[in-house]
């Protein structure tokens, strides 16, 4: 039986995590998933958990995280009439599609090739947040008919790759097809719930093989790791919000791009090295 002293570095550290995310969340609108899973995959390694399919746990614990942030941002993305349901209702049947196969795709890999998949995809959202501009386009609307249909599979299937919500790939494929900003930040909040979802639920299924794994978790989803990050970011992510507020997003997204390459970068050099 583990002690209470035995987890205490591991509840502290998963306290500060979700703390960071959420100020994130708030301040740069990328979601905390693409803070949190590299934050649980150096964490549990460190307390040593580490094992073949430790990135299915940090994958799926963090879209765990992102069905809670996700539907609390929508609600309140929705009072100021900012969601595009128009967008959601018809992106949202491939997402799911995509989600699902990008869950057991997921649950099918180990977690070598799994971060190689998150530091390549990593690797390409932060120079896309460094060198990205506000017009570029691909089009002057969202796609529909086939082109919807083969892109927004593609949106679920790379997000649960990652194990982030709707933002990373949401907001740039919106933004792109001449989507007014705000209005594609809070739209692609309403991704994160219907890609988080149904993948969560699969996870909360998938049977890992033997191996340390942290304590309490279920299928693929480590319960205090959800529980604590979500408590934390509830009360951060307003703060976050509000220094949004008070400060020029546009260099702190560049610097934050920086600090997303460093990870993925370690996240291949970890990968490479086996």
């Amino acid at each position: 039986m583990t002690s209470f002293i035995e987890i205490l570095p591991f509840i502290g550290t998963l306290l500060v995590i979700g703390a960071v995310a959420g100020v994130l969340a708030g301040l740069l609108g990328v979601g905390g998933g693409i803070v949190l899973v590299p934050a649980f995959f150096y964490t549990f390694s460190a307390l040593g958990y580490g094992s073949e399919h430790l990135m299915q746990i940090c994958l799926a614990t963090s879209l765990a995280t992102i069905i809670v942030t996700s539907l609390r941002s929508v609600q309140s993305h929705h009072k100021k009439g900012a969601v595009d349901w128009d967008i959601l209702r018809g992106f949202a049947p491939g997402i799911v599609i995509g989600a699902v196969i990008g869950m057991f795709t997921v649950s099918g890999l180990t977690t070598n090739t799994l971060q190689f998949v998150f530091g390549g995809l990593a690797l390409l959202i932060g120079l896309y947040m460094i060198f990205g501009k506000t017009d570029w386009r691909l089009g002057d609307q969202m796609p529909t008919g086939v082109g919807r249909a083969a892109w927004s599979p593609v949106i679920g299937f790379l997000s649960v790759l990652m194990g982030i919500g709707g933002g990373s790939f949401g907001v740039p494929t919106m933004t792109l097809f001449a989507t007014p900003i705000h209005r594609a930040v809070a739209t692609a909040a309403g991704f994160g719930v219907i890609i988080a979802l149904p993948s969560v639920i699969g996870f909360l299924f998938v049977s890992l093989p033997d191996g340390p794994t942290p304590p309490w978790t279920f299928g693929a989803v480590n319960i205090p790791a959800f529980l604590l990050v979500i408590a934390m970011t509830i009360l951060t992510a307003p703060l976050g919000a509000k220094l949004a507020h008070q400060l020029d997003p546009k260099p702190l997204k560049r610097i934050f791009g920086v600090f997303l390459l460093a990870v993925a970068l370690n996240m291949l050099r970890k990968a490479l090295l086996g």
